[in-house]
């Protein structure tokens, strides 16, 4: 579907996610931009920022898939993935840590509302998608169709089971305190579950 992301690189980001992600991951990465651009244009965002959260929207799930599937959690290889990627259009330093940051934090409720715009933004897009966060006040029926243009197409079991694989297959990448580890500690639990994980 033609979206335009607000820049060229922000399109070129998209243009790699969807060739590597999951369908529903990268609706659900579109998703969260269309949350996340939302209040950041409330909140005066600059079009280089606006960029940059586009950037870090597309990428926050990178790590998910398999052309990213290194050691770290899958959060950090997604990160180091959008950073390689800035890098490549000689992106600011200062900027493409603003967005490593954004993706890193992403699940870190508490840390990422207070470490910049970015990861707040990019965070508070996460829960919105996933219905942690209250958008009725939004009062913006562009934003409902918007979002209405890219089906769920079962994300949350989707997303559930592509971190699950990753950290059966190396542990490392689920440390216990984490929400991917949460989310490994549920299937070992209970391996015969299917659908979306209770610690989702």
């Amino acid at each position: 579907m033609k979206v335009s992301f607000g820049g060229a690189v922000a399109d070129s980001a998209y243009a790699h996610v969807e060739s590597v992600l999951r369908p529903a991951i990268v609706n659900h990465s579109v998703r969260v931009w269309l949350v996340a651009d939302h209040l950041g244009r409330r909140q005066g965002l600059e079009e280089r920022e606006r960029e940059a959260l586009a950037v870090a929207c597309l990428f926050h799930d990178a790590g998910t898939a398999d052309a990213y599937d290194g050691p770290q959690r899958f959060e950090v290889e997604g990160a180091d993935a959008a950073s390689d990627f800035l890098s490549t259009y000689g992106w600011p330093e200062p900027l493409v840590q603003q967005v490593w940051e954004a993706i890193a934090l992403h699940t870190s409720p508490g840390i990422a509302e207070r470490m910049g715009t970015l990861p707040r933004l990019v965070r508070l897009g996460v829960l919105a998608d996933f219905g942690a966060t209250d958008l009725s006040g939004a009062d913006d029926r562009q934003l409902s169709a918007s979002l209405a243009r890219f089906p769920r197409m079962g994300i949350e079991a989707v997303l559930g089971d592509a971190v699950v694989e990753q950290g059966l297959r190396c542990p490392g990448k689920a440390p216990k305190s984490s929400w991917p580890g949460g989310l490994l500690a549920a299937r070992l639990a209970d391996p015969g579950h299917t659908g979306v994980s209770p610690a989702f």
